[in-house]
């Protein structure tokens, strides 16, 4: 109970820490945007570590973030062998896949208003289906190595990007287009200097989403067949063998890994959209 009541009392005085800080300037500064995080995410692990202990609360159950990160320190080859399974191959592959067809689809859609009728309505039908569904069909179709993990990730991301894309397009208004025609510009200089750079913002937006969606999606779909080596693979084995530390320190590189990747696509807006408002602060 010392432990509880000790945890409780690091998060009162973490939070009232966080709460000076906001209102501080030291956070207008970018070591200062990521201290509050940081402390955040420090008082979630402690409060966790001192909640499961203090509460005598079963390794089965939840384990405390110390049994997890020794896990992961045991067993850095396993999770480094999962992690090129899932993410390199898996979710990459299909990530850069879906997302270059959805741009180039996107662009014939721009171009064709008979597809902008037929095809985006179907599509949303196809975002709608579950993915419990579509992934076993598709480790039929594919096999169980990555191929198939890919397919399930391209799947996903397309749509996104793809409604995305199709919305920036027409973000242009109608003077700036016109503006275009006075100067004779034909349909791929619009398009190259005026209408692509407009929709940046939103294909970025797309992207974004879709780099949580792509791990989701290749981790999901190696529930249903994987060799065996990969996140989902690992995680379905663990839970059946009651090795909740394994799968907890498989869920941490997971978030690791989403959270590294959404980074760089951030990273990459902001140098591509530095000119838009969203990018000035």
């Amino acid at each position: 109970m010392t432990l509880v009541i000790l945890s409780l009392m690091f998060w009162a005085g973490a939070w009232a820490l966080n709460v000076g800080l906001s209102q501080s300037p030291v956070v207008q500064s970018r070591a200062g945007r990521l201290l509050v995080p940081a402390i955040f995410g420090i008082t979630l692990l402690v409060v966790w570590e001192g909640l499961v202990r203090g509460l005598n609360v079963p390794g089965v159950i939840l384990p405390p973030p110390s049994a997890i990160g020794a896990r992961i320190a045991v067993s850095l080859p396993t999770l480094w062998a999962d992690f090129r399974q899932t993410f390199v191959k898996g979710a990459l592959s299909g990530y850069i896949l879906g997302c270059s067809a959805a741009f180039l689809t996107a662009v014939l859609i721009d171009r064709s208003p008979f597809l902008q009728r037929g095809l985006l309505p179907v599509g949303n039908f196809v975002a709608a289906l579950p993915i419990v569904g579509i992934a076993p069909i598709l480790v039929m179709w594919f096999g169980f190595d990555w191929q198939s993990k890919a397919a399930v990730v391209v799947v996903m991301v397309f749509f996104p990007v793809l409604v995305n894309t199709v919305a920036g397009l027409a973000a242009t208004d109608r003077m700036q287009r016109d503006l275009m025609a006075t100067y004779s510009a034909s349909y791929l200089q619009t398009l190259l200097k005026l209408r692509l750079p407009a929709a940046m913002p939103f294909v970025f937006n797309g992207l974004k989403i879709a780099t949580t969606l792509a791990l989701i999606g290749a981790i999901v779909a190696e529930f249903f067949g994987s060799p065996i080596v990969g996140m989902g693979f690992r995680i379905t084995a663990e839970v059946g063998r009651l090795g909740l530390d394994m799968v907890w320190a498989e869920i941490a590189v997971a978030a690791l890994a989403g959270s590294a990747f959404y980074g760089l696509v951030a990273l990459i807006e902001r140098g591509v959209t530095f000119w838009h408002p969203s990018q000035r602060h």
